[in-house]
């Protein structure tokens, strides 16, 4: 018989089956805010285009055991044991994420997506190689080479931006650019640009110049995987992408790749830039590329772009314009500068009303990033709670009615109480 206490006493422990009513029990501050957050979360109408709520069976397996456990290395190849089911989850995301995207090699380790970034970077670049990237300001990523950023410390980016009377990319712009360059990669992909990107020219565009070709989906990996944007992995040697936003599941990393670099791909998550995967994390990702291996994903997706396309008529229909005139995936960039605001302003009085949103430069800004010119919004949250069409447009109504009167205090409580009271038959996977 062992004199060791028994485990209710060594840890807080509850009989009650569900976790957050042991959560309640064990911890009731912890469990307040959650909760408050829930409520929030509920209440709100969430367009921050890269956010999205996830499932409850994702959930579930990010809440799961699996946080226990340590599993340096890869599937068949750890440095702790007891990995055999560490192995098998982990199998089973790869596998998933190869078949959703079609690709050679997938490394699902990466804790978010700027290290799955930095990872990709050192997998083919040494340091102070040069990388041709998306300005910051025209919509690309800080993990692109922002000075402020480790890679923009590490390697010697140059960047390339939209055009001034289009603001959208032009390849030709791009070619030319990149023969005066020479860079080692070429980096494609952005945080705040609403039209599709064709990955054909950027292959001509690598081969031209003995360029790596990388694309950074993290924004469209959802719309990639149910065909409704050109793909680039048939053209890409590295593709990254968080996990989360359109693609809908746990937050964090992945890097997909051509088969001769996997080894270096592998290497670089770890040791090079990572320790223990976060297997609860991984689980989490097995079952999101399982929900969009369905069909009914597909259809999803399609809605995040019918429901874009019909907040971006009535924005323009109110007279707002538009970054690019429009938009062709899940995201608008709107300039609110009309109504003589900026877009520090604008988000601010959007929350009061219960619609959360980010202010975010726009190509060619002369405004300063803590209230610049615009504001982003996407669609993804929001259509996965089920809202359509008219309540996108009813959306952009409430929106407009307080980017006019943004001091207007009772106006914003009144449209957050309607807000709430629309929200009721949304309700958010918890």
């Amino acid at each position: 018989m062992s004199n060791q206490p028994p485990l209710k006493t060594l840890l807080p422990w509850h009989e009650s089956p569900d976790p957050r009513e042991a959560l309640r029990q064990s911890d009731p501050t912890v469990f307040d805010i959650i909760e408050r957050e829930r409520r929030r979360q509920q209440d709100h109408i969430e367009l921050i285009a890269s956010e999205n709520y996830v499932s409850e069976a994702v959930l579930a397996a990010m809440g799961s055991v699996f946080t226990n456990k340590y599993a340096e290395g890869l599937p068949g190849a750890r440095y702790y044991g007891g990995c055999e089911f560490a192995d098998q989850i982990e199998q089973l995301a790869i596998d998933r994420a190869k078949q959703l995207f079609g690709a050679e090699h997938a490394n699902v380790q990466p804790h978010a997506g700027s290290p799955a970034n930095e990872a990709a970077y050192m997998a083919v670049l040494k340091p102070g190689d040069r990388v041709l990237g998306m300005k910051l300001d025209h919509g690309g990523h800080l993990s692109h080479g922002a000075r402020f950023n480790v890679s923009g410390k590490t390697y010697e980016f140059h960047a390339y931006g939209v055009e001034r009377e289009t603001e959208m990319l032009n390849y030709d712009t791009i070619r030319e650019l990149a023969l005066e360059v020479r860079p080692r990669m070429i980096l494609v992909g952005a945080s705040a640009y609403p039209r599709k990107i064709e990955f054909e020219p950027l292959r001509a565009i690598a081969d031209e110049v003995d360029a790596i070709l990388m694309m950074d989906m993290a924004h469209i990996a959802g719309l990639v995987a149910a065909k409704l944007h050109p793909d680039p992995v048939p053209y890409c040697d590295l593709v990254t992408s968080t996990t989360h936003k359109t693609l809908r599941g746990a937050r964090g990393g992945l890097i997909l790749s051509k088969a001769e670099l996997a080894r270096k791909v592998d290497k670089a998550v770890f040791p090079g830039l990572q320790g223990g995967p976060l297997l609860h994390q991984i689980a989490g990702k097995a079952v999101a590329f399982g929900e969009a291996l369905r069909p009914e994903f597909t259809a999803y997706a399609q809605a995040i772009i019918d429901n874009m396309q019909a907040m971006a008529d009535e924005l323009k229909a109110n007279g707002l314009r538009l970054v690019s005139g429009g938009t062709d995936n899940h995201l608008v960039l709107v300039d609110v500068t009309p109504f003589g605001i900026g877009g520090g302003v604008a988000e601010d009085a959007l929350g009061r009303a219960g619609i959360t949103v980010n202010k975010n430069l726009l190509p060619y800004d002369e405004r300063k990033p803590n209230d610049p010119s615009g504001i982003r919004l996407g669609s993804p949250a929001m259509t996965t709670r089920g809202l359509g069409v008219e309540e996108f447009r009813q959306m952009t109504r409430w929106m407009v009615e307080i980017l006019r009167a943004p001091e207007d205090q009772e106006l914003g409580r009144r449209i957050a109480g309607e807000v709430k009271a629309m929200l009721t038959d949304f309700p958010v996977p918890a």
